[in-house]
């Protein structure tokens, strides 16, 4: 562990066998040392940056039927939805309003709607509103594609022009095809979630990672999931930040138990050592909750994440925190950080 330790503080990269040898034989508070060392040599001022947005779930209409998820609905359930163009609006107008900067937009694969419907609605938001669209998930991307008979190409360079900004991590849960399988077995592969993000990181659009973690997967799979987003990190450069949160079993159909506050730290402080190319690491207290995730900042995370003035996914599981802007502000001050305001490109719009 203190050879391992040692070639961490020399900024030097860990193998996918000293990085499992590291995650299941370092102590907890070892490991939180080390990527508090590397948060501090990646960001030495003190910063710890959000951002203002929401997360707007246009439709639950999904066709994966994914056995984590709580949140979506077949096309004829009662609870079924898709929002209208106005009622999209609406929300971005009070998104605005809180000062917000982006919009998170992303929700099901609705088996009804092709790339037109995405076009007239980015188009109609962009000629509204001063505002980035961060959204659709890598398997969205490819499943407009394929309602519209196009290539993934083809896709994101229509849907750039129409005002798609940058694309968020969704749907990465664990990037090895068994454990996709076991979970989602009707979402798409490992090597199509990365042909999406390739793609969009070579055509400009900034994107994220995200791992959903405690479910089925043994250790070696969060390793391998991690080397495989550091990979796909040295072609481009095109993550901006990691996002690993917990799976959240209540009203799936998977079911099972919820990862500890001790697992979840181990993780982020693992992924912070060995993801020595991704920028940032972002704390997830949508999952973990305001205490934890002000812990957070000290095993690793540089990001306090978004105030996320609405969030639908997580909440249909039965977790339902909450936090205002100022919330944030108080916990990151109170951890003995400068907080400050952040866009989807990380660059910092005020410092408190």
């Amino acid at each position: 562990m203190k050879r391992l330790i040692k070639k961490i503080e020399a900024g030097k990269r860990l193998t996918r066998v000293e990085g499992l040898a590291l995650f299941r034989g370092a102590k907890l508070l070892e490991l939180g040392r080390a990527a508090d060392s590397v948060r501090k040599r990646l960001h030495p001022e003190g910063v710890v940056t959000f951002v203002v947005d929401r997360n707007i779930n246009y439709t639950n209409v999904c066709v994966n039927q994914c056995k984590f998820c709580a949140f979506y609905r077949t096309e004829d359930d009662a609870e079924a939805y898709l929002l209208p163009d106005e009622e999209v609006f609406a929300k971005v107008e009070e998104t605005l309003e809180a000062g917000g900067t982006q919009i998170l937009i992303q929700g099901g694969l609705h088996p009804a709607l092709d790339i037109a419907y995405y076009e007239r609605l980015f188009t109609g938001l962009k000629a509204r509103y001063p505002i980035n669209i961060h959204g659709l998930s890598p398997a969205e991307v490819k499943h407009i594609a394929k309602m519209s008979r196009l290539t993934v190409r083809e896709a994101l360079t229509r849907l750039k022009d129409a005002g798609l900004d940058s694309i968020p991590g969704g749907g990465a849960e664990i990037l090895v095809d068994s454990v996709r399988g076991a979970v989602s077995p009707k979402k798409i592969t490992y090597e199509g979630w990365r042909e999406v993000m390739l793609l969009a990181q070579e055509m400009g659009m900034p994107t994220t990672a995200t791992m959903m973690f405690g479910s089925v997967e043994t250790d070696e799979d969060i390793v391998e999931h991690l080397a495989r987003l550091r990979e796909m990190q040295d072609v481009h450069g095109g993550f901006t930040a990691f996002i690993p949160w917990t799976y959240q079993p209540g009203n799936t159909e998977l079911g099972g138990r919820t990862a500890t506050g001790v697992e979840y730290l181990r993780v982020l402080a693992f992924s912070r050592v060995f993801l020595d190319n991704f920028p940032s690491v972002q704390a997830s207290w949508v999952t973990q909750g305001a205490a934890l995730a002000q812990v957070s900042l000290r095993f690793g995370a540089n990001d306090f994440g978004s105030t996320m003035l609405e969030e639908n996914v997580v909440a249909a599981t039965g977790v339902r925190n909450r936090m205002s802007m100022e919330d944030i502000i108080y916990l990151i001050r109170d951890a003995g950080f400068t907080p400050a305001q952040r866009d989807t490109k990380y660059l910092i719009l005020k410092t408190f």
